[in-house]
């Protein structure tokens, strides 16, 4: 199968490396020109995934035109506040007569403003093409190196291509799941970058395994709460895209979220950490919208309300955990609408 990727950070890198093991014909487009130069003449992406060679088969540019010409999956790997426009790029190149069967997101973050999923995002700007989602436990490296993994894909209505998609992303060292809630999907893997931001803020007060292990457990029942009261199907969040994905991204030493966390838990400023990266931290601007999302709907999520209060208002770690230590007490319940 033909495949492009569109973005070469080191998921879309990581990605286009495992789909040329399997034997597809792979095109890795970079937003930048300069990147897509250099990473043509070193075969290597030095500044998103370094010590990975890129192989010559995988054919890199930054003409998006030239890119899908002959595809027949595009993989969007962009970070979520760039999706409308990567997308509004993408149906500009796309003819008539395109071969192109599937448009699949791999970004984890609702837009600011509309507080539209990623998958609904490409519907809007891909009007008449089938979109999905793919998402899961999946560090970028570990994934580059060939290690064992799995994920899901996940699309709101019936692709006859679907299970041949599932089939050429799988092989023996990814296995690809499949799901027609994406809602659920896509909210799981927003979700779990604001509690890795939580988790992060507990390494970096030093609070122990007790605090983090019962943080994580109500971050679950809050995932689902939330989830379920946006429409999802409550299920999915037990699956890789929630439990899974939460698992992974609050204990990994690896993950942007949590060890942005863990550096305001250890006293610096939200604001002054963003504007001097490099890399995006999903769950910043996500957890604007979904702050907003949920005052919108009525919703309560009192730990997605502290890490807000956190990021925005400039409220201290230590206050947000005293915030939510001292909560009315109740019955624990992991039920969709129990409270948290």
């Amino acid at each position: 199968m033909n495949f492009c990727v569109v973005g070469a950070g080191a998921w879309g890198t990581a990605f286009a490396l495992h789909l040329l093991r399997l034997g597809h014909g792979v095109v890795l487009v970079p937003r930048r020109s300069a990147q897509a130069e250099a990473m043509y003449a070193t075969r290597e992406n030095a500044d998103y995934l370094p010590g990975f060679v890129l192989p010559p088969e995988l054919r890199i540019t930054s003409d998006l035109s030239a890119g899908v010409t002959g595809a027949e999956v595009v993989l969007i790997a962009c970070p979520s506040h760039a999706l409308r426009e990567t997308g509004e790029r993408l149906q500009a190149v796309l003819g008539a007569d395109s071969g192109v069967r599937l448009v699949v997101s791999l970004a984890k973050g609702l837009e600011l403003g509309t507080h539209l999923r990623p998958s609904q995002v490409l519907a809007q700007t891909l009007p008449g093409l089938p979109v999905g989602s793919l998402t899961g436990p999946t560090n970028a490296a570990e994934i580059a190196r060939g290690l064992p993994g799995a994920m899901v894909l996940a699309a709101d209505r019936a692709n006859p291509w679907m299970t041949g998609v599932q089939t050429a992303l799988s092989g023996p060292t990814l296995r690809i799941y499949t799901s027609d809630d994406p809602a659920g999907v896509e909210y799981g893997g927003c979700l779990k970058n604001i509690y890795a931001i939580a988790a992060g803020c507990c390494d970096g007060l030093r609070l122990g395994d007790n605090a983090k292990a019962a943080l994580l457990t109500r971050a679950l029942a809050e995932m689902v709460r939330v989830g379920a009261a946006l429409g999802a199907r409550p299920e999915t969040f037990y699956g890789l895209s929630g439990f899974g994905d939460l698992v992974a991204t609050c204990h990994g030493g690896w993950s942007r979220n949590r060890e942005f966390g863990q550096s305001i838990g250890e006293g610096r400023g939200a604001a002054e950490l963003i504007a001097h990266r490099k890399t995006v931290v999903e769950g910043y601007n996500t957890t604007e919208s979904f702050a907003g999302l949920c005052a919108e709907k009525k919703i309560d999520a009192p730990i997605l309300r502290e890490v807000h209060a956190i990021l925005f208002a400039g409220k201290k770690p230590a206050a947000a955990l005293a915030a939510l230590m001292t909560r009315e007490l109740k019955r624990e319940s992991l039920a969709p609408l129990a409270g948290v």
